[in-house]
């Protein structure tokens, strides 16, 4: 039986909040627990959800919504500094324009506009994971990271995080994936899309992530160089975040 802390705290109000900690390096090292977690977003959190944040000492949040999405759902506990890094949505006008083209939207069209996405995040929004990760080599801890669903945005922010910290690729697939297995999709976003198309933007798939590695390698060589050019994140920098957020 393990001894380790819970990764997923089933808070009502944030069904994706999680814990990325205890994830093993190639160095033998394990990332701190309750350092850093990933969530949906904190506008919706109950009396019982605050009490569990408090308790877990959370003082900082770095929320990657847009404009009118953080305008319609503020963090629920003012006491925790909110920075906000913001990548402006593009998935559902996209589909939406597609379908105000005549053509029927598909599952194929969903998975690509997510793709895309992705790909955006790196080749349009580079600068502001570039600024998380100047917040993360701060005292800022215990964090959170969070969107709106806490999957897409959120999900490369983290994939980032871990790679940087020398955790395997298939570790951080699962923990990508485990968004499957938690977030309970609001049916009455975007209710105009079709549900087979609604069913995968509320979804995550190993695809979605693989394409903004793939812009990775498209625009900067690999992804070292990516760490080093892109976010800004020199052997000086690694070195700092690794003695921050990583245990023997």
């Amino acid at each position: 039986m393990s001894d380790s802390p819970t990764r997923h705290l089933n808070l009502a109000g944030a069904s994706n909040f999680r814990d990325l900690g205890g994830y093993p390096t190639s160095d033998g090292r394990i990332v701190r627990w309750r350092q850093i977690f990933r969530s949906n977003h904190l506008g919706h959190l109950t009396e019982g959800d605050v009490a569990i944040l408090r308790e877990l000492g959370v003082r900082s949040a770095f929320d990657f919504r847009g404009t009118e999405e953080r305008a319609a759902a503020l963090c629920g506990m003012p006491e925790i500094s909110v920075h906000s890094l913001p990548v402006e949505p593009t998935v559902v006008a996209a589909l939406r324009a597609i379908a105000a083209a005549g053509t029927p939207l598909s599952t194929d069209h969903a998975i690509e506009v997510m793709r895309d996405s992705y790909r955006s995040y790196v080749q349009k929004n580079t600068q502001h994971f570039r600024t998380l990760f100047a917040r993360l080599l701060e005292d800022r801890a215990p964090l959170v990271i969070h969107c709106t669903a806490g999957k897409d945005r959120t999900g490369f922010a983290c994939a980032l995080i871990l790679h940087t910290l020398g955790v395997a690729d298939d570790i951080i697939s699962e923990d990508y994936l485990l968004t499957n297995r938690f977030y309970r999709r609001d049916p009455n976003h975007s209710s105009d899309l079709p549900d087979h198309v609604r069913q995968v933007l509320g979804s995550v798939q190993a695809s979605f992530l693989a394409a903004a590695f793939e812009a990775i390698d498209a625009d900067y060589g690999d992804l070292e160089t990516y760490l080093r050019d892109g976010l800004g994140l020199g052997e000086a920098e690694r070195a700092h975040l690794e003695a921050r957020y990583l245990q023997r």
